[in-house]
C-alpha cells in the first residue's frame, strides 16, 4: 500500500503550500507519526538502507516492536537527483524500497538488513527537472515510474495570506489509522469491483501499446498503482474489501497522474524538427528582394557565403554592371530574371543600362501632403461593391 508522489509545477507554483495544506489535514489525525517518521535529504542507497536500518534497531526493544516506516519528503528533489547520478545502487534500492522487498548495505563493520521496509516519498519537481533528470532510461528499469506525478494548478486560496485553513474533524480519520495499524489486514477486492479491475487492465495494456516509448515507460505501472490507492481508500473506510466505488475514485486519481505524466513528457519525447538549409538560389533570390529587386554585389555577397561568379552562374539571376558618372567606380547590380519565357537560353549578362533609363527606374520621392487633402466636408460613403469573381482558377495565386 505504499503510495510514492511528486507535485510538478514551476518555482512559485504552490507545491509547499499544497504540501502545507495536507499536513494540516494529517497532522493531528494521524497522532505524531508524520513528526517522528518524516526525513529528506536521501541521496544514495547506502543512506536510505541506513536510515531505515538504525529506526529499526532503535525501535526493536518498543512496545510496539520494531519499526520500518518513514516518510522521505524532498521538497528540492532536483538536488537529490543531481547527487544520485553518481551513485548506481540508488535507484536499484529505490526500486526495492517501493516493492517492500529486502534492503542490504554490505559495510566493513556491520552488514545492515532491513526487512519489509515501508517508505513512502513524496517530492517536489519542476517540469524542466523531470525532463532534465527522470531519465527515459531510468524510467523504463522501473526506477521512476512508481512514482504518480501530478501537475499542480493555482492555489489563489491558499496563497492568501489573510485566509486560514479551517479547523478539520479528523476523527475519523484517526480512528482509521488505528484501525489500519492495529494489526496486519489483507485487503481484496469484491467481486461487484473485478469486472471494473479487467477494464483498468485493458486500459493500462491498451495505452501502453498507443503512446510513443519515451511516455509509456511511465504508466506501465498504472493498474498496480490504481490497485494501491483502492486499498488506502478502503483503509481510510476501515473496510477490508475494495468496492467497485472505491476502484473507481481510484482509477480516476490515477488517470489524472497519467494525463499529466503524457502532458510533462511530451516536450521532452516530441522529435525536434531540423530546419532544411536554404539553396544558394534561395539566398541569394531572399536578398535581392529584400533590397527591392535589385541589391549590388556588397549587398549580396557577404551574406549568401559565395562568391560573384558562383551566383552569376544562377540561371534567375540577372548581373549588370553600372557605373554612377564618367569617373564611378563600376558596380555589379544582381536582379531576378523575369517569369517570361524569352529569358530562356540567354546568358546571364545584361547589356548596361543608359542613365536615362537610370533615372527613369529610380523611385520618385513624395511629400506626404499630398496623401491629405483636407476636406471641407466628410465624404459620403460610396456603396461597397462586391467583388467579381476572379478568373484565375487558383484565387490566392491573384490575392498574392
Amino acid at each position: 500500500m505504499l503510495l510514492w508522489s511528486a507535485l510538478v509545477a514551476g518555482t512559485g507554483g504552490g507545491k509547499g503550500t499544497a504540501l502545507r495544506a495536507a499536513h494540516h489535514v494529517l497532522d493531528k489525525s494521524v497522532g505524531r507519526f508524520i513528526a517522528t517518521h518524516s526525513t529528506s535529504g536521501i541521496t544514495s542507497g547506502a543512506s536510505m538502507v541506513n536510515h531505515l536500518w538504525e529506526q529499526q534497531e532503535a525501535t526493536a526493544e518498543t512496545e510496539h516492536g520494531r519499526d520500518v516506516r518513514a516518510l522521505v519528503v524532498e521538497e528540492e528533489w532536483s538536488e537529490v537527483l543531481r547527487r544520485v547520478k553518481c551513485d548506481p545502487s540508488f535507484t536499484t534500492k529505490l526500486r526495492a524500497a517501493w516493492d517492500g522487498a529486502t534492503l542490504r548495505n554490505t559495510t566493513k563493520q556491520e552488514a545492515q538488513e532491513v526487512r519489509d521496509p515501508a517508505m513512502v516519498l513524496h517530492c517536489h519537481v519542476t517540469p524542466s527537472d523531470w525532463t532534465k533528470y527522470v531519465g527515459e532510461s531510468e524510467a523504463a528499469g522501473g526506477s521512476y515510474n512508481r512514482i504518480l506525478p501530478f501537475l499542480l494548478g493555482s492555489v489563489p486560496m491558499l496563497d492568501d495570506d489573510r485566509v486560514s485553513l479551517p479547523a478539520l474533524d479528523g476523527r475519523e480519520l484517526s480512528d482509521a489509522y488505528g484501525w489500519a495499524t492495529e494489526r496486519p489486514r489483507v485487503i481484496t477486492l469484491s467481486e461487484d469491483a473485478r469486472p471494473l479491475w479487467r477494464i483498468v487492465r485493458r486500459y493500462a495494456r491498451i495505452l501502453g501499446e498507443t503512446l510513443p516509448e519515451g511516455q509509456a515507460v511511465f504508466i506501465e505501472r498504472t493498474a498496480e498503482q490504481t490497485l494501491r490507492v483502492a486499498a488506502c481508500l478502503a483503509a481510510s473506510e476501515c473496510s477490508e474489501t475494495v468496492t467497485e466505488e472505491i476502484l473507481s475514485a481510484a482509477f480516476t486519481l490515477v488517470r489524472r497522474s497519467v494525463q499529466d505524466v503524457v502532458r510533462i513528457t511530451k516536450g521532452a519525447t516530441s522529435p525536434k524538427v531540423k530546419r532544411q538549409p536554404l539553396s544558394l538560389e534561395d539566398k541569394v533570390r531572399a536578398r535581392i528582394a529584400m533590397h527591392g529587386g535589385r541589391a549590388t554585389s556588397s549587398q549580396v555577397l557577404p551574406y549568401v557565403g559565395a562568391s560573384a561568379a558562383e551566383v552569376k552562374e544562377l540561371p534567375e539571376v540577372v548581373v549588370t554592371v553600372e557605373r554612377e558618372g564618367k569617373a564611378g567606380r563600376p558596380k555589379t547590380v544582381f536582379a531576378l530574371r523575369g517569369d517570361d519565357s524569352r529569358h530562356a537560353g540567354q546568358p546571364n549578362t545584361a547589356p548596361q543600362s543608359t542613365p536615362a533609363e537610370r533615372d527613369w527606374n529610380r523611385a520618385t520621392v513624395v511629400q506626404m501632403d499630398a496623401y491629405r487633402p483636407a476636406p471641407a466636408q466628410a465624404p459620403e460613403r460610396e456603396p461597397v461593391k462586391r467583388p467579381e469573381p476572379l478568373a484565375d482558377p487558383n484565387p490566392f495565386r491573384a490575392l498574392l
